[in-house]
């Protein structure tokens, strides 16, 4: 099943892929690989998730934020690619990013959100390798920003 059935059969409304707000691009293709730039936990609402988890958030509420963050990633491949997800071959490695009390030590779970939402889009071809680490600020206060490197077929 291709990568927009399994949004379709999900029922997942992928956010519009957002502009970035400094010196850079939020997606660059080089060669054959696709290097999304971070992409920060917002509803979809379009508001920023915020919080520590830890502290603020609970595990789960990180999860969810991880998700959202992966929706994002995928909305920029989208757009890099004309929007034919088709294009891409393989997810490669996802980096998380969380917001988290110097004691939190869930963070593989928080990005499982992540990747969970990449595995269930692009099936075998969407797992990848990962780091999930643990930071004490990222930016606008928001609890999770991931990116990802993508493989063009």
């Amino acid at each position: 099943m291709s990568a927009e059935e399994k949004l379709k059969e999900l029922k997942i409304n992928l956010p519009d892929p957002a502009n970035p707000v400094g010196s850079y691009v939020a997606a660059k293709i080089i060669g054959k690989l696709i290097f999304i730039s971070g992409q920060i936990s917002m509803n979809e609402n379009g508001q920023l998730i915020k919080g520590k988890l830890g502290n603020d958030l609970k595990t789960n509420d990180g999860y969810n934020a991880a998700k959202r963050c992966a929706l994002s990633i995928i909305s920029q491949a989208k757009k890099i690619c004309n929007n034919d997800l088709s294009k891409i071959k393989s997810c490669v490695k996802l980096t998380g990013f969380v917001n988290s009390t110097d004691d939190f030590i869930e963070q593989p779970k928080v990005i499982n959100g992540a990747s969970d939402i990449i595995v269930s889009i692009f099936e075998d071809s969407g797992m990848h390798t990962r780091a999930a680490v643990s930071v004490n600020s990222l930016p606008l206060g928001v609890a999770v920003e991931v990116d990802a490197i993508f493989e063009l077929k």
